[in-house]
């Protein structure tokens, strides 16, 4: 049974980076180094703070040097990564004292193209010379791949193509492998192909979901991913994000709501629910956004009635 196979579960919070690239209003330094700290005293054990990317491209992540340089002592107590798109942003986050680094590459020929104006297989070469980098610099690597159900150019994407792009990361140094549904289309049945696969060419152990609630299947998917062994799963506080390169694509799913489940199953994750979505309401606010992370609003509602 699912609940005797997993007792806890890492949540690695993206809302600092994937999360807030696609919200319209721009957050300043400080308002974004308050959100990581927040969400460190919340509990969260992994935190990805920023993108070393062109602000002419993602604006949002502009000062990401500073963020890395800037968290708080409880915040560098956590896994902070970074993500970086080449060597100069690896380099660029070396500089500022990054301690771990996020890279990624798409499942899908066109989203790679539309992504990064490069192929999946120039992709993999500038991670090769990151992961250069990381091993010289003792530094810690997160890889991601995106579309690994659908695409919004390509259509569904082959398990197998996933499976091929995991094992090159593998092999090129990166100790974690994100599976991300990017445009939030993925369903249980689709979720369970892609990890038979995975699982019997890989394993689960390296493996994390990453699931967009666009047609509101990521919780479905989560408990997909838990009952194959996944025990990382990546959310982002309010259900922050979405994607710049992929039309139509929601946002992620809530840490909220995660959270909530996995308490409801007697799972721990080390999360304190109530600080949370405080969390969660002050940086909607901060954004001017309803706060929607459904579990987060119902039991702020409920705490509101009992008081």
């Amino acid at each position: 049974m699912l609940g005797d196979a997993v007792s806890f579960v890492r949540i690695v919070e993206v809302g600092p980076r994937d999360g807030l690239q696609n919200e319209p209003k721009n957050l300043i330094l400080a308002d974004r180094l308050s959100l990581i700290d927040r969400l460190a005293v919340a509990g969260l054990p992994s935190i990805e703070i920023g993108a070393m990317v062109s602000p002419k491209w993602v604006p949002q992540m502009v000062q990401s040097d500073q963020v890395i340089a800037q968290i708080s002592p409880l915040a560098q107590s956590r896994d902070c990564p970074v993500l970086v798109p080449n060597a100069r942003g690896m380099q660029d986050a070396v500089a500022a004292g990054a301690r771990s680094v996020a890279v990624f590459v798409a499942a899908s020929e066109s989203f790679s193209q539309k992504n990064t104006n490069s192929s999946i297989e120039q992709s993999l070469s500038h991670v090769a010379e990151i992961a250069t980098m990381a091993r010289h610099h003792d530094i810690r690597l997160r890889g991601y791949i995106s579309c690994v159900v659908g695409c919004p150019f390509e259509g569904v994407i082959d398990p197998i193509r996933v499976g091929d792009v995991a094992d090159a990361l593998l092999n090129l140094g990166c100790v974690e492998i994100s599976l991300g549904d990017t445009i939030g289309i993925a369903t249980p049945r689709q979720v369970e192909n892609l990890l038979k696969t995975l699982r019997d060419r890989l394993g689960v152990a390296p493996l994390a979901a990453h699931f967009h609630d666009s047609y509101g299947q990521a919780l479905a998917n989560i408990l997909v991913a838990l009952e194959y062994g996944i025990t990382t799963i990546d959310s982002a506080v309010a259900g922050l994000g979405g994607c710049p390169y992929a039309p139509g694509a929601g946002g992620n799913v809530a840490t909220e709501d995660v959270v909530y489940m996995l308490n409801g199953m007697g799972i721990e994750t080390g999360v304190d629910f109530a600080e949370l979505v405080a969390t969660g309401q002050w940086i909607s606010n901060l954004l001017g956004r309803p706060y929607t992370a459904r579990a987060g609003l119902a039991w702020s509602q409920q705490q509101s009635r009992a008081s």
